[in-house]
Parts: structure tokens; sequence; C-alpha cells
């Protein structure tokens, strides 16, 4: 069988794949990405954060992903009911990009695999990783899309193969997350929302099922008139509801008055209505041996503050850095320098993804009377900016926010 040689390899070429690459192909080292799907192809997390566009600048893709023409986002708004509120990331208690995009992922992740090889990283689509051995010097074996067969030695292997998770599948380094089997039922739809309905296309709506706390809908406006839209609950909520796939997510959205009301002129299931299930992943380690796990590869939480893309990104930069000092001869600890610090944030947003399904952080942002510099906190968090621990709400999330918790309930 044919052997191929690179520097780094790396498996699929989604916004970590391709932030990585640029990010290595800026140091001058030889990228190879493979990836299985062809490009464009549909992806949920459309809605990206802020934090994400210092990551995409740090990699020279900017200019790439602000001409390709995405919905401007500067926040995000909630509602519960007869309650709403609104967060301007713009006016947060970190430094750094208040703005940001909503974006149909089969365009932006093109546009990002582009950009790398705009940078000279190689990406070949329709390449499937059928094999793979950690090391020093780490192989895979690939199918190339005429169905021959060759291997690929690297440097070093990252994988940001999303929610196929290869390596950790392949490697079995899978272990079961700690949250509760939930599922998602999601389409897009032309949404018709007249200019006067009271809906900011800046912003993406969060809504709170009317009677379930741990019940709730994304609505995220699209610059070409579409809006994509779900619903995500336990399945157990999920497989209450009869019909066929958009039966099911017209029945739930039917029993919000404030989304019936915003979507009474919608044109459903722009595209297929689609459903995933346990998609909370978790695994007993982000590196080994030759590789490191970039993205959703490692860790995936819960799509409710649109954190996927922002980690995924996260991953890339200190996985790129750690990359660079290794080739520098500089003195490195993929533990120290990549887990450590890639969790601390992760765990940041998992502290907050429990208090929202509990009903705790809901207290929090529906407060009739917030303390502003506290709100600001709260607001760099949902901007995606959970490792700049001047935050005294990521230096100590639990604490502070079980005590935030506490107050607003009384």
């Amino acid at each position: 069988m044919k052997t191929e040689r690179t520097e780094i390899l790396i498996i699929g070429a989604g916004p970590a794949g391709s932030v990585a690459a640029a990010m290595l192909r800026q140091q001058g080292r030889k990228v190879l990405i493979v990836e299985r799907e062809q490009f464009p192809r549909f992806s949920i997390g459309e809605s990206l954060l802020p934090q994400s566009m210092e990551y995409i600048e740090a990699a020279g893709l900017l200019r790439d992903v602000v001409e390709a023409g995405f919905q401007y986002k500067n926040g995000a708004a909630f509602v519960r009911g007869e309650r709403a509120t609104e967060f301007d990331f713009r006016d947060k208690f970190s430094a750094g990009w208040g703005t940001t995009y909503q974006v149909q992922r089969a365009d932006f992740d093109h546009v990002l695999a582009k950009g790398a090889e705009r940078m000279g990283a190689e990406v070949r689509y329709r390449h499937e990783v059928l094999s793979a051995e950690p090391g020093e010097t780490p192989r895979v074996a690939v199918r190339a899309p005429d169905g021959g067969e060759y291997m690929i030695e690297a440097d070093f292997m990252l994988d940001a193969s999303g929610f196929g998770r290869l390596l950790p599948r392949l490697l079995k380094l899978e272990s079961p997350s700690n949250f509760p089997v939930r599922g998602a039922i999601f389409t897009h739809v032309r949404d018709h929302i007249p200019a006067d309905a009271g809906f900011d296309r800046n912003k993406i709506l969060i809504t709170t099922h009317p009677e379930h706390v741990d019940v709730w809908y994304w609505t995220i406006p699209f610059s070409n008139g579409c809006c994509s839209l779900g619903v995500v609950a336990e399945q157990e909520f999920l497989d209450r509801y009869p019909g066929t796939e958009l039966e099911r997510l017209q029945a739930i959205v039917g029993e919000d008055p404030n989304l019936t009301r915003l979507l009474k002129n919608a044109e459903w299931a722009v595209l297929p209505v689609r459903q995933i299930t346990g998609y909370s992943a978790n695994v007993r380690a982000l590196w080994g041996p030759g590789y490191a796990l970039l993205g959703n590869a490692g860790e995936f939480l819960d799509p409710v503050f649109s954190s996927g893309v922002t980690i995924a990104f996260k991953s890339a930069q200190l996985a790129s850095e750690c990359l660079r000092r290794h080739y520098a001869g500089e003195s490195m600890d993929w533990e120290a320098d990549f887990a450590v610090p890639l969790r601390g944030g992760v765990q940041t947003f998992r502290r907050f993804v429990e208090s929202w399904y509990a009903g705790g952080f809901q207290r929090i942002i529906f407060h009739p009377d917030p303390q502003p510099d506290i709100r600001r906190m709260i607001c760099s968090i949902l901007a995606g900016y959970a490792w700049d621990k001047k935050n005294p709400y990521v230096a100590d999330t639990q604490r502070r926010l079980q005590v935030l918790e506490q107050l607003c309930a009384g």
C-alpha cells in the first residue's frame, strides 16, 4: 500500500480543522486535511459567538468570513412567556470582539476550508480514514473516492472530525456524558417575519417552553430571509409527539404563543427536518501519543449557548501553539498547555448549561433588577469569553453562580 508523508495530518475540514490548518500554515508547516464529506455540506451550530472572531482573525481568515455576506450578530434575546430580556455582546466585561455572525454552516465551513487552502494547506474531500495508529510517527489508512487505499504518516495528527469522533471511536477514548440524553428537532424556514414584529435579526432568539423550564427553542435569523428553527428537550419529551419530524416540530413550536405569532407566515422546511439525539459527549483524554482531539471530536456540551464552534476554535489555537513550541524546540506539555486550559473554559460553559436546565440561570437573566456590572460579566461568558480569568464568573464559576442563583430566587 502506498505511503505518503506530511508534517501535520488533520482529520476533518470543519471549523476546528480549517482554523488549525491556517494557523499551522502561518508557522510554515506542511498540512494535509482529509475530509470524508464533499463540501459544502449541512452542519448544525449556526450562531457564532464574538470570541470566535479573535481566532478567525488570528488564523488569517477574517476577510474570507467578512466578505461572505453572513448575518451580522450583536447579541442574544431570551423569552419565556411574558418575560423577555436581551444581551448586547458589545456591552460586556471582557475586552475583545462584541459582534459576530449567524451562518449557514454549509457555506461558513466551506469558506474556512477554502481559506485554509488559499494559505497552502491541502484539502482532500471524500477521503475516509479507515484506521489509525497513534505513536511517535502516527499513521492512518485512508480510502480515496475511487476506492483505492493508502497510508499517511505524519509528525502529528489532529482529530477535527466533529460529531463523527473518529479517534475516540477507533482508539476507544469515549466516556459517558453526565448530561441527560437530549435531542433536537430542527429545520430552516423562510420566516417572513414582519419588520414591526419586534424580532431583532441581529440576535439569536432563545425561547423557553411556557410550561417546561428544560425545553427550549432556537430561532437563528440568516441574511437570506430564512431562520434556523429548532427545539431541544430530553428524549422522553420529544417522544410524546406523533407524526413526521415536521409535524412533531410544528406541534412543539405551536405550544409557544410568541413563536407562533412570529412564524405565522413562515414557509416551513426549506431544508428537510432533522433530528439528532444524545449529542453530548466526553472523552477520557484530549490527547495522546502523536495526536490531539479538537472541538466536538473531544467534548460537546449542549447547543443552548452556541459554544461549540468557539470551543472548536480555542482547541485549534491551543494545539497550534503547542505544535509551534514543539517545532521550535521549546518545552511544552500537552496536558498542561492544551488539555487543562481547554477544559477550563469548557467547565465554565458546563456550569452555565447545568444552571440553565435547572432553571437557576433563567431566574438570573429574567431578574427584574439586574446589577449592571454582574450583567456585563455574564454577558462576557454568553459572548464566548469563558477563558477570561479576570472575570470573577470565570475564575470562580461554581460558587459565584450558585450565590447569584440564590439571590435571584429570593
